[in-house]
């Protein structure tokens, strides 16, 4: 028999959003734990989703109604995965410029949202330069930057060198992270961390925040 949360995994991978809504709220009417919804649920068919993709038997329309349907899900989901307290510090979250794919940025704001953090999410297509007004505006002291493209990798380390020019960069840690991404290139353009997926970032962030915090 399939359960509920296989039967949410496998509407988004399919790219059903109306079924993939109504499955999430089905669900949350049940009581089932809105983390669990999250990480075997939306997380699951995430994951089976780039597998298609990679193996190149999904192709972007498909990836972009996964997407939809994600999107959909995630904001069901959000009255249940509040912060407890308040915040702590501000993180600026962007896609790199020339880069359209939000999926794992959206994830990653859900999933740090839950924890003592002010998320302020750049979207995606983030120039060097916003990046770096956004974080002198909030007083960011975390910068979450995406890439999905291995054409747009290099927008990563030109956000970094824009950060070291305005004087901004011993301010913040920088996390980099995305599908191309790996640890030998985060180390390659001076990025603090480099994580595999939200859930990685949000554990890290969970048990080291109050260090980066007086670190900085």
């Amino acid at each position: 028999m399939v359960d509920i949360y296989e039967e949410i995994s496998n509407s988004l991978l399919i790219g059903n959003a109306e079924k993939t809504d109504s499955l999430v709220r089905e669900a949350l009417g049940k009581m089932y734990p809105a983390e669990m919804i999250l990480e075997q649920g939306l997380v699951g068919g995430i994951k089976k989703m780039e597998e298609k993709f990679q193996s190149m038997s999904m192709f972007v329309p498909e990836a972009l109604m996964s997407a939809r349907a994600l999107n959909i899900g995630l904001e069901n989901l959000r009255p249940y995965l509040k912060r407890k307290n308040g915040y702590k510090c501000t993180a600026i979250l962007g896609t790199v410029e020339g880069d359209y794919h939000d999926i794992g940025k959206n994830l990653v704001k859900i999933y740090i949202s839950t924890l003592e953090i002010k998320v302020i999410d750049l979207g995606v297509d983030v120039s060097k330069e916003e990046f770096v007004e956004a974080v002198r505006k909030y007083n960011a002291k975390l910068v979450l930057i995406s890439a999905l493209l291995t054409t747009t990798l290099r927008e990563m380390e030109l956000v970094i060198k824009e950060l070291e020019k305005e004087g901004l960069r011993n301010r913040v840690t920088i996390f980099v992270g995305g599908l191309p991404v790996t640890e030998s290139y985060a180390q390659s353009i001076g990025a603090d961390y480099f994580t595999q997926d939200g859930l990685e970032l949000r554990d890290f962030l969970g048990k080291n925040l109050d260090r980066l915090l007086k670190d900085k």
